[in-house]
């Protein structure tokens, strides 16, 4: 049979790709195995027994570009017996072609059914006392480097919990404050002085070394982007780290050498900040140049609460107050409901817990989750939109929908027909000088109030407008709810949930 030279060259392209599978595959298995095979007693060390010394943890790369071959290759080059751990969430792919030595490891993060647990714990390999975070794309120019980072943080761990060594590349690392309130679900950075050596965060690429006991005993250690969950969680304990003049350079800059993989990069990150701000209960980010993010709700979605049970949101029972997408968009209703009211000519003015927040606040009280106002019912018919809602929901041009509330004789204006974020108007009508209305609610300041409070009306501020409310409101309030209503603020319910409990 005679073979012609194109068939010859096919088969020796089919030789040439079998092989190069064979290898690949041989390739994932070797580092499959390393990541299984190396001892696991570790896992049921006690922590106490950590011997000195650094560990080298390589965390954040991309699998479809990155140096991590090479840094480790630096390190070891330097101080070969140096322990590196590579923690991935998945398996690498390509698979990475590491020095074949046991102090050498790669850790996936993902747990698999036929493993034990703690074969996916970051911190069964990680046996030394201090641990260094260290960035994809370093490079290592002598072993003294990580030496002196030990140095300066243990001559200053008295007054910080971390040390930070810069990278250098075209961003200078910036040191900032971080403030995080989880109970208003917030972070906030501002740019530390340029002088300052102490920060709570930094912004840019940075070698950044603490104590491996301080790093795993974070409620997420290794969440991505890791200095961003770093210095969240340290915030919260009230940590710092120390800027040092020790510094690394970098192997390649950009690190990803086309637009591509810069752009998977990018995206990849922005969702991992979005899943990390979720994780951890933050909704808004005021940035260090004054720019918010924001990490909730919005017209597209739903709230981010349930039904209400016994007049207590579900976040109360977290001691948390209400998220600030909610309020934002509570801000935004009323002020559009308002402005319809008074453009109808319709008689209206704050009412319950929202003429509460207006008299202690100026704004919705903190942990609220709606808005009350009051109407006269006969200006209803003034007003458009209320008069279309009697005959059912109505999507008006910017979103709100308006309707008759299904629970008794009221209106209620939604901020989408997604998000029901809501203002709520209950039509109030006088009888013998008394204002009264056909609909009760089982709430303590549900109850009929004299006129003369609404003769007249008289603006107030209120969630940065202006707003209608009763003359005399304290009186009015206390009438409502009790003396003592406006200095003594309580939850909606304190028999299910109390303010002082709740510290």
């Amino acid at each position: 049979m005679c073979i012609t030279f194109c068939q010859g060259v096919l088969a020796v392209a089919i030789a040439i790709n079998l092989l190069i599978l064979f290898y690949i595959s041989r390739l994932q298995q070797r580092v499959l195995h390393r990541h299984r095979d190396h001892p696991h007693p570790s896992a049921h060390q006690p922590r106490g027994l950590l011997r000195s010394g650094v560990t080298v943890l390589i965390r954040e790369f991309e699998d479809f570009e990155n140096y991590v071959p090479d840094v480790v290759r630096l390190f070891v080059k330097h101080k070969p017996e140096l322990p590196i751990v590579v923690a991935a969430d998945r398996l690498p792919y390509p698979p990475m072609v590491l020095p074949g030595a046991p102090n050498i490891q790669v850790v996936v993060l993902k747990p698999s059914p036929d493993q034990p647990a703690h074969v996916s714990r970051p911190e069964t390999y990680v046996k030394t006392e201090y641990v260094a975070l260290v960035p994809d794309g370093v490079r290592v120019d002598s072993a003294s480097q990580l030496e002196r980072m030990l140095e300066e943080f243990k001559a200053s761990q008295a007054q910080v919990q971390m040390v930070a060594a810069p990278v250098q590349s075209l961003a200078p690392l910036q040191c900032l404050n971080l403030k995080v309130n989880l109970k208003e679900w917030t972070a906030d950075y501002t740019a530390a002085p340029p002088s300052s050596k102490v920060c709570a965060a930094l912004k840019g690429e940075a070698v950044v070394l603490l104590r491996t006991r301080d790093l795993f005993n974070f409620s997420m250690p290794l969440a991505k982007p890791l200095l961003t969950s770093l210095f969240i969680q340290a915030s919260l304990r009230g940590w710092a780290v120390r800027l040092l003049d020790v510094s690394f350079s970098a192997l390649h800059q950009p690190l990803l050498t086309s637009s591509h993989n810069q752009w998977k990069a990018d995206n990849l990150a922005k969702a991992n900040r979005l899943q990390l701000f979720r994780d951890f209960g933050i909704k808004r980010v005021v940035l260090e140049d004054g720019k918010e993010q924001w990490f909730g709700c919005g017209k597209e979605t739903p709230r981010c609460f349930g039904t209400i049970r016994d007049d207590t949101p579900e976040y109360l029972y977290q001691n948390r107050w209400t998220p600030p997408c909610c309020l934002r968009a509570l801000r935004e209703t009323a002020k559009y409901v308002i402005g319809i009211l008074e453009a109808s000519g319709v008689r209206y003015w704050l009412e319950g817990g929202t003429l509460l927040g207006a008299a202690r606040h100026q704004d919705i009280i903190p942990w609220d989750y709606d808005v009350d106002l009051g109407v006269y019912l006969e200006d209803i018919p003034n007003c458009e939109l209320l008069r279309s809602a009697d005959s059912g929901s109505i999507v008006d041009e910017k979103g709100f929908v308006w309707e008759k509330a299904i629970e008794g004789d009221f209106y209620r204006v939604q901020y989408s027909e997604r998000n029901h974020l809501h203002v709520d108007l209950w039509p109030f009508y006088p009888k013998n000088g008394v204002m009264t209305k056909d609909t009760w609610m089982d709430h303590r300041q549900d109850i009929e109030f004299p006129e003369h409070f609404l003769k007249p009306l008289v603006p107030i501020p209120f969630a940065g407008f202006l707003a209608m409310a009763p003359n005399d409101y304290w009186s009015f309030l206390e009438l409502k709810f009790g003396e003592g209503v406006i200095e003594n603020p309580e939850y909606p319910n304190p028999a299910v949930k109390s303010m002082e409990k709740g510290k």
